[in-house]
């Protein structure tokens, strides 16, 4: 059988456990200045979620880790900055 992906999984939501702590690890070692609080983190992976733009936990317009880019202060939506 075929292995499907979820294309609306973050990636600690994902089957392959390396790519969440190496995200999760790259976060961890953000300057706390750098990051915003972790009720508007988890706002923004909302958004995120339910966006089609999202496909294995990478945004599609910008390309990055929506969990990385969620949770810097100084990111945006790539889709809609007003948004978050």
């Amino acid at each position: 059988m075929e292995k499907r992906f979820c294309r609306k999984c973050l990636t600690k939501d994902m089957d392959d456990g390396e790519y969440y702590r190496t995200v999760q690890e790259y976060i961890s070692n953000l300057p706390e200045e750098m990051k915003i609080s972790s009720d508007f983190y988890e706002k923004r992976l909302h958004y995120c979620q339910n966006c089609d733009n999202m496909v294995n936990g990478m945004c599609r317009l910008c390309g990055c880790f929506v969990e990385v880019r969620a949770a810097k202060k100084m990111s945006h939506c790539a889709m809609n900055p007003a948004l978050w």
